[in-house]
């Protein structure tokens, strides 16, 4: 995660229904960063392609904390969008997956100093990550967009800077701030958590939310109604890619081989409609070109 709307840093919301939000993990890991700067020999620790495959075994780092990209299943188990696209890729390598819980502010220094051959989580590609990781081609995007319904005539999220509409928002959160900059004259109703937000939209209560819109479609599945997002994202869009260890080419090449391929067959986008329950608002455009 890393893209900002304005000077504004967007926030992922949490699933559960808590208005819990992570705010601090850009800052957290920005620091971790930095002190990594200090002693980064990466490539001395990360394993390389051809030793992967000696080992038979993927070691992948994933947050059980962000889902649908990593959660607990009743079982005690990691699953995800982030799991099946790895378990994907290590039967690409004819491997075994081996899961490894990270955190946040963990991801980096986890992949920086070995301890995963790549992280996953949002790992949104910014210039001060890339000082101490390398990036492979982007996964999936992340952007502040907006959901209305069918009925509503919007096309942009211009149209709704009017007293006649009400946009339904959790509290405290970042795009509060956007709406109150670029939307003055629009209707604001406050409420709790999303689940929340999107029940009052599914009741006509309000006409339009603005947020990550990803995150939401397993509250929208929920109820009888003909959604709509709008396609025009707000500001920046993010691109979350897999992080691997500064210069480990060769796994880093083979990554973007494979994930291209999955790109084309729309292996990813099946699965991430499979966990987020809608399309990628924005989606990735395949390239042959890393």
């Amino acid at each position: 995660m890393g893209r900002r709307v304005g000077a504004q840093r967007r926030i992922r919301p949490r699933y559960g229904g808590e208005t819990n939000v992570l705010k601090s993990i850009w800052h957290s890991a920005a620091i971790v960063a930095a002190g990594l700067l200090l002693f980064a020999p990466s490539l001395a620790h990360a394993r390389t392609l051809d030793q992967i495959l000696s080992s038979k075994k993927l070691v992948v780092g994933v947050n059980p904390t962000l889902p649908p990209l990593g959660e607990f299943n009743d079982k005690n188990e990691i699953v995800g969008f982030d799991v099946e696209l790895s378990k994907k890729l290590a039967d690409m390598l004819g491997v075994e997956l081996e899961i490894v819980k990270v955190g946040s502010p963990d991801r980096v220094p986890f992949v920086a100093v070995g301890k995963v051959d790549y992280v996953m989580g949002g790992m949104t590609r910014t210039p001060d990550r890339a000082k101490v990781i390398d990036f492979t081609v982007p996964v999936i995007t992340e952007a502040l967009s907006v959901l209305t319904t069918v009925a509503k005539p919007y096309n942009s999220w211009k149209d709704l800077d009017s007293s006649d509409i009400t946009l339904v928002q959790v509290r405290t959160t970042t795009p509060i701030d956007f709406i109150k900059k670029n939307l003055p004259k629009a209707q604001v109703l406050l409420l709790e958590n999303y689940p929340d937000v999107i029940r009052a939209l599914a009741q006509g209560r309000g006409d339009a939310m603005i947020d990550v819109i990803n995150y939401m479609g397993l509250y929208m599945r929920n109820y009888n109604v003909d959604w709509k997002v709008l396609k025009d994202p707000i500001g920046e869009v993010d691109f979350d890619c897999l992080g691997v260890a500064k210069g480990n080419e060769s796994l880093r090449y083979w990554l973007n081989v494979a994930l291209f391929s999955l790109e084309e067959s729309k292996f990813i986008a099946d699965t991430y409609k499979k966990w987020f329950g809608i399309e990628m608002v924005v989606p990735i455009t395949a390239s042959p070109y890393f």
